[in-house]
């Protein structure tokens, strides 16, 4: 039995990676407001790198504080940052993305 729970933890780990990064992409709908966005001092900047704002990320049925973090620039790309929206009286989660610059700027690469 152990064997068999091994094995199908492994098949859905792998199955899982070969999906395209598109693919991946869910928004997600919540009742629950997020919190007030806790206040960050951002590091000085650094070369090559772009500063992501921390978010409260939905997580095992509560909103957990994700700090931010730099992520290396993506020449031609600018990177909007995650966000909560409400609609329709509920919360949808729009995860951070890379939009592209020139002939196909507004296209989202996750």
């Amino acid at each position: 039995m152990h064997k068999l729970i091994i094995a199908t933890l492994a098949a859905a780990t792998l199955a899982g990676s070969a999906l395209p990064a598109a693919a991946a992409h869910v928004d997600l709908f919540v009742d629950v407001a997020p919190p007030p966005a806790r206040i960050e001092v951002v590091p000085a900047p650094r070369a090559g790198f772009i500063w992501v704002p921390g978010v409260w990320e939905w997580r095992h049925r509560h909103h957990v504080w994700v700090g931010g973090h730099w992520v290396h620039a993506r020449p031609g790309y600018a990177y909007e940052p995650a966000t909560w929206v409400q609609v329709n009286g509920r919360w949808v989660w729009h995860g951070g993305a890379w939009v592209r610059h020139g002939p196909h700027r507004g296209v989202r690469v996750y």
